[in-house]
């Protein structure tokens, strides 16, 4: 018998400041989003999207902010989690409840919004959408580069990153006339122009987030943007509590200490946790999690009333009329009656599935590697990523757009992260 150690979870730069710095800053940059989500949370009742005339001038007026501010504030809101629109009702996120104590909500609300940056900031106007989506998958670059020069870096070298990566897009596209045997010309000075435009748009964006500030001619990274970047380069996961003590734990933590176990010891600590406490307020506190905006939660909510059998039954049956927990509910009903697990999905209508995709997907972006939100696609049930991006629009799940954009900055095929992208901003923009 060997025994098999762990790999040792990677350490930030050397400077990075400690994870309590980083969210007090990710808290200043996210202040004015944080007062709006609950001007908002507080039953002011802002209404549908874009942001009510009459609640625009109702937020401005109680916080005493410009009616941009509150315009940006509140987009800003949406795009880090803080809110949630369900129907003409804001609700806030589960990130809003926990901003003031828990400090990887706040860096994990901060990263959403970091990865939306494109939306944040209205690109130029005139510009093909084609270029500024071409500008949007060279930014990973320019900040790599800025990441590792671990100080200023001017301009003119961002610029030249940008263009040769825009070249290099042109070039694995074969964006080349066909049946001409002539080379591609060099770049001309329009291009060059529109380089630097959109360059300008990307780092003033990127600054707009707090991930990085401008100087005259040359741009350093934060200490938050340098720590995301960071992140994304080592593809990092937010570790999961130890599953030691469980049995002490609250539902939540129970559940987020067994959220790395494979399904035999999770079901073991469930029994364990389960075991400790009567089974009535035991499945009203997993309930009650799963209500909650932390879609990981709901679903690991409902692997340890699996555990539970019978005397969960009705309560669960009694919770398929509300929206969140109706598709769990009904797979867990099909499989308490005897269905196979791999069948139950069969009681869910084509809406259903394509809610809880996103809801899944919402738990992947917020708590799992980028590679699994991409292979998370396979398992959507509309086949083609055109016909599934149609179905999410229309499904009106809360977290769509920030699904949306983390699935866009991972996967690897440009074309589609160009399509997925464009997706995320009609949602966000509430167009077609």
């Amino acid at each position: 018998m060997t025994t098999r150690r762990a790999r040792p979870a990677p350490r930030p730069p050397a400077g990075t400041p400690a994870p309590a710095e980083l969210a007090r800053q990710a808290r200043a940059v996210l202040a004015d989003a944080v007062r709006i989500a609950r001007w908002a949370a507080d039953g002011a009742g802002p209404g549908a999207v874009p942001l009510a005339d009459r609640a625009l001038e109702r937020a401005a007026a109680a916080m005493e902010l410009s009616p941009a501010q509150v315009r940006a504030g509140w987009d800003r809101a949406r795009l880090a989690g803080l809110i949630e629109l369900h129907g003409d009702t804001a609700r806030p996120g589960w990130r809003l409840r926990a901003w003031n104590r828990d400090d990887s909500a706040v860096l994990r609300g901060w990263v959403a919004l970091f990865d939306a940056w494109s939306l944040v900031h209205s690109s130029p106007e005139g510009i093909e959408a084609t270029a500024v989506a071409e500008a949007v998958e060279a930014v990973p670059q320019v900040l790599s580069l800025l990441q590792l020069s671990a100080g200023p870096v001017s301009v003119p070298a961002l610029l030249d990153l940008l263009a040769q990566r825009v070249a290099e897009l042109h070039e694995e596209r074969c964006e080349v006339p066909y049946g001409s045997q002539e080379r591609p010309a060099p770049a001309t000075e329009t291009s060059a122009d529109l380089n630097a435009l959109l360059l300008d748009w990307a780092l003033e964006g990127l600054a707009a987030v707090g991930a990085l500030t401008l100087g005259s001619g040359h741009a350093t990274l934060t200490p938050l943007g340098n720590w995301a970047v960071w992140v994304k380069l080592e593809q990092i996961c937010v570790a999961a509590q130890s599953p030691a003590g469980n049995i002490e734990q609250s539902a939540a933590d129970m559940l987020l200490g067994c959220a790395r176990l494979t399904p035999g010891p999770a079901r073991a600590e469930y029994r364990a946790w389960l075991a400790a406490r009567p089974v009535g307020s035991a499945v009203a506190e997993l309930l009650a999690v799963a209500r909650g905006e932390d879609a990981l939660l709901r679903g690991l909510a409902f692997e340890a009333l699996r555990v539970v059998g019978a005397p969960a039954e009705p309560v669960v049956r009694s919770v398929v009329t509300e929206a969140p927990l109706r598709t769990y509910a009904l797979l867990w009903l099909a499989e308490y009656e005897g269905a196979d697990p791999d069948d139950a999905q069969d009681v869910l209508s084509r809406e259903e599935a394509t809610w809880l995709w996103v809801d899944t997907a919402a738990a992947v972006a917020d708590h799992g590697e980028s590679g699994l939100l991409v292979r998370h696609l396979d398992s959507a049930v509309q086949g083609t990523v055109p016909a599934l991006l149609d179905e999410v629009r229309a499904v009106g799940h809360p977290r769509t757009v920030q699904v949306l954009v983390a699935l866009a900055a991972a996967h690897p095929d440009p074309a589609l992260a160009k399509a997925v992208r464009r997706a995320a901003f009609q949602v966000h923009t509430g167009g077609a």
